[in-house]
């Protein structure tokens, strides 16, 4: 369809005034923007205003040339539908959203009888109960790691507690109480259990309370060590209340604020439970140029709360007319009132400033760190003599141990850091163990067959971990696939192996490019490649694992997927499985002599 053949009056006008998500589709059938509608007739016809647009609306609404919609039952249908698009097709004029990850928390194993603690992220299948969300990982673990030290619930795996016989380094620096070992009655234990379940449900007070009663008990029983190591716990608790504590009232609430500046933004928020500050993160979503603060806000908050747990007040630093429906939205799909609050005075405006200003601190090194990325790029223009600045750069790397589970990785990275959505691993297969040229070409191959059928994005320039011999069988894949105008580079360590001393192979049948040390472009080849090392090596130990796994109890006769269970369990994994004596193996239930003189072999053969 033409841009002339669309009449925005006459589709306006055919539209219902229902809920539902709206496309906005440009040339080739580019997806220009999605979002939601309470009234799709009056929210899609508030584009086709002749004033009053900001110039970021005026600059797409010129691109459209159709529109789709999707009538939902609710607002709420419409905030969830409007999220999933905008994931799967990423709109050029949407906010978006970089880090979707799920939020961790802290899991309490209720269903055991010793119960324990652990992190926690992704779905909750198991039994038990859930603290959180937490805003990051390190929040998790510095709760995890003062619980462990005030209470001393455990917080081990249960394969490792059923096989103890002895109390392990927990017990001996005072961090758990032993229950693998009988060293904590049950009432004990559930006391502790208890006490940890009131911390984390914001129940500091009474927790000291409790505590100081015991202190003092223990005081007056003449029992003076106990009662100072509860005098310890009580001020540790006590400092981490000071910390924490942010509302009178108590109750669940974030606080958000964003930050706009040269084409870049940063949201701020702090996530507050039971009244405690849990912690903070920060987001850098993709804005497109003239997208103000409160449009962003808005687009985050809708986007974040699809996925995630929503509190009862959301304080946020700039208004947005949106804001309206997505009260609506969400209360509705949570069952319950949901307040978007712009304060204006008292402590929720001390928090909104708090946060405003960890957003501009963010957002300011976030700046100057993409314009060094950037300034890099435009220096490996210059020092590989490019026609243009590259837009993406992708580099290749091989990892095995003695030709054993090889993987290769492809890592890549534009101007404004690494996408790692892109990255990819590769299983080797069918090359000999060792031949690295091999590997290269094998993964190249895969990787550039794909893209020649249309599934992915061409890079500019292409790294290669390795010297003349690497880019020669790289020259020689991208003869073989036709594939011309991409920049390869070979990045060869120098005979001492230190940083610095790269050699760049641009051809291999030239010399080596030799880049001063402290040269820009040197930086980002050599952070490049160590990011494609990593994420190499991570893919390698991974897959070496889970073979050594699988094959020395799999290759032997008369242990099957019953008997592995049972074996894994009964020694608490693998090496444990491998230390075992003949004797011990043979006293699993299913295990005769011969089968145990065959798992020992299996393990202890090659050493015989």
């Amino acid at each position: 369809m033409s841009e002339a053949s669309f009449d925005p009056k006459t589709f306006v006008a055919s539209l219902p005034r229902s809920p539902g998500v709206y496309r906005m589709m440009g040339a080739d059938d580019e997806v220009l923007y999605i979002g939601k509608a309470h009234d799709l007739r009056a929210r899609v016809g508030s584009y086709f205003r002749n004033t009053g647009q900001s110039l970021k609306t005026a600059a797409m609404v010129r691109q459209i040339q159709r529109i789709e919609t999707t009538v939902t039952h609710t607002e709420s249908e419409a905030l969830l539908l409007e999220n999933d698009l905008i994931k799967h097709q990423k709109p050029r004029f949407n906010v978006m959203l970089r880090d979707d990850k799920s939020y961790p928390y802290i899991y309490l194993s209720t269903e055991d009888e010793y119960p324990r603690l652990d992190f926690h992220r992704g779905p909750k299948r198991r039994a038990g109960r859930y603290f959180g969300p937490y805003p990051s990982a390190s929040s998790v673990r510095e709760s995890l790691s003062l619980l462990q030290k005030t209470f001393g619930v455990r917080q081990c795996q249960d394969s490792f507690f059923s096989q103890r016989s002895r109390p392990c380094l927990q017990y001996q620096i005072q961090r758990c109480r032993a229950p693998c070992v009988g060293l904590v009655s049950a009432e004990d234990y559930a006391r502790d259990v208890r006490r940890t379940e009131m911390f984390l449900e914001g129940r500091s007070q009474a927790l000291i309370e409790e505590l100081v009663v015991d202190m003092e008990r223990a005081a007056g029983h003449l029992e003076y060590e106990q009662a100072a190591r509860i005098r310890d716990h009580i001020a540790a608790l006590k400092r981490i209340q000071e910390k924490q504590y942010v509302s009178a009232e108590g109750g669940d609430l974030d606080v958000v604020a964003a930050e706009v500046d040269h084409g870049a933004a940063c949201v701020h928020l702090s996530m507050v439970r039971d009244g405690r500050q849990l912690g903070s993160r920060q987001y850098f979503p993709r804005v497109s140029s003239h997208q103000e603060a409160g449009e962003v806000l808005a687009a985050f908050l809708s986007q974040h709360y699809a996925a995630n747990p929503v509190p009862a007040e959301i304080y946020v630093s700039h208004g947005d007319p949106e804001y309206e429906m997505l009260e609506m939205a969400l209360g509705q799909r949570e069952g319950r009132r949901i307040r978007i609050v712009l304060p204006t005075r008292g402590a929720p405006r001390r928090w909104i400033k708090m946060a405003m200003l960890n957003a501009h601190t963010a957002l300011r090194q976030y700046v100057v760190s993409r314009a060094s990325l950037r300034q890099r790029f435009q220096d490996l223009q210059d020092a590989l003599g490019l026609d243009a600045i590259p837009e993406r750069v992708e580099c290749f790397d091989i990892s095995h141990t003695l030709g054993e589970a090889t993987v290769a990785s492809c890592v890549v990275f534009n101007q404004d850091g690494p996408l790692k959505s892109d990255y990819r691993r590769y299983n080797i297969e069918g090359v000999e163990p060792g031949d690295d040229y091999g590997a290269m070409e094998q993964v190249l191959t895969r990787r550039y067959r794909k893209m020649k059928e249309g599934d992915g994005t061409w890079p500019d320039v292409i790294l290669i971990d390795g010297g003349k011999g690497q880019l020669a069988r790289a020259e020689e894949v991208m003869r073989e696939l036709q594939i011309g105008g991409l920049t390869l580079v070979g990045v060869a360590k120098g005979r001492e192996r230190k940083p610095g001393m790269e050699r760049l192979f641009l051809s291999a049948s030239g010399s080596p490019t030799i880049l001063p040390a402290d040269a820009p472009a040197l930086h980002l080849i050599q952070q490049i490649r160590d990011e494609a090392h990593r994420f190499a090596i991570t893919g390698h130990r991974q897959r070496r694992g889970k073979a050594r796994t699988r094959s020395r109890l799999e290759s032997v006769a008369g242990v099957g997927e019953k008997r592995r269970q049972a074996l894994l369990k009964h020694f608490g994994g693998m090496q444990g499985v491998g230390r075992a004596g003949i004797e011990d193996l043979a006293a699993v239930p299913g295990v005769s002599p011969e089968l145990a003189q065959r798992i020992y072999d299996a393990f202890h053969g090659e050493d015989r």
